[in-house]
């Protein structure tokens, strides 16, 4: 195998199960030190104890690998400092970052309370940034990091009942858009993952025939990836059962309207503006303001 971590330090949140113990098995197959961080909760949030770390770590020691385990929650301030305390005085240093812990508390909007939508939040959203926040100087004085979130297709695309999921996953991807600029000269790498798995967060919403097809190990890969030393940065990659593809933000050509435009004229011109042939990725804010610059130079159509 070409891609491997000999020497380097992955942490994996949520890596007491589903996707992140494939993530953790896999990064220990290929020589990373792996930490394995789980609060050991049940899907909601609630609850807690260090078996499921526990034993993801006795099956990567069991395989001949290195692995200790974590049990702090990612939104919790002083457990993601002893987290990172407690890799910096085993192993000496922190190369991956992957952010994979996650809940779920689904409902529609309007039955929602928002202790639920804020408790998703906290844990999706706050859970990686945490981390992130307190693995990024460790990263720039080494002069390398790679840092992988979890998205989802909630986030990107919608799925009913599920707007503080899909919410805080879209959240990750503006998030990684930025600190990929921000990384970008301390050889720190951000990008996304976009899984589609049979885990416990899934298996009720799925039959158990598309469970078993779409195992957590399948993802992986992508994963492995996206965190090895030749990885791109800013990218997401959707992966399930074997199949990968990557997403994208993109934006209409869009036309001039001319500063006279009313809300009629949008209308009127709305086939246009929505147009995506010639679609474009932009690959931060300024390419986009670049690109109204010059669509304003063009002939206005009204006015």
């Amino acid at each position: 195998m070409s891609i491997r971590f000999d020497g380097k330090v992955v942490i994996v949140t949520g890596a007491g199960g589903g996707l992140g113990r494939a993530h953790a098995l896999e990064f220990a197959r290929r020589g990373a030190k792996v930490v394995v961080n789980d609060l050991g909760g049940a899907v909601d949030g609630t609850g807690g104890n260090s078996a499921a770390a526990e034993g993801v770590v006795k099956e990567v020691t069991d395989a001949g690998g290195t692995a200790i385990a974590n049990g702090a929650s990612v939104s919790d301030d002083a457990g993601v400092a002893h987290l990172v305390k407690q890799t910096m005085d085993t192993f000496g240093r922190i190369d991956v970052l992957i952010a994979n812990a996650g809940i779920l508390r689904d409902k529609s909007f309007s039955k929602m309370e928002l202790k639920d939508f804020d408790a998703v939040m906290q844990v999706h959203v706050m859970g990686t940034v945490k981390p992130a926040k307190a693995v990024w100087e460790i990263m720039k004085a080494q002069q390398y990091g790679r840092i992988v979130v979890t998205t989802s297709s909630t986030g990107l695309y919608g799925n009913f009942g599920q707007t503080n999921y899909g919410t805080a996953k879209l959240g990750l991807v503006g998030f990684m858009n930025t600190l990929k600029l921000e990384g970008a000269k301390d050889n720190i790498k951000v990008n996304a993952i976009c899984p589609v798995a049979g885990t416990r967060m899934t298996e009720n919403l799925m039959p158990p025939e598309v469970v078993a097809m779409l195992k957590p190990e399948y993802v992986t890969p992508a994963v492995v990836f996206l965190a090895s030393q030749d990885a791109p940065t800013g990218v997401v990659i959707s992966a399930a059962a074997g199949a990968f593809s990557s997403a994208q933000i993109v934006e209409s050509s869009g036309v001039n309207l001319g500063h006279a435009a009313t809300a009629d004229d949008v209308a009127a011109n709305w086939d246009k503006i929505s147009d995506f042939t010639g679609a474009k990725h932009f690959t931060m804010g300024g390419e986009h303001s670049a690109h109204f610059f010059e669509l304003v130079k063009t002939t206005p159509l009204v006015g």
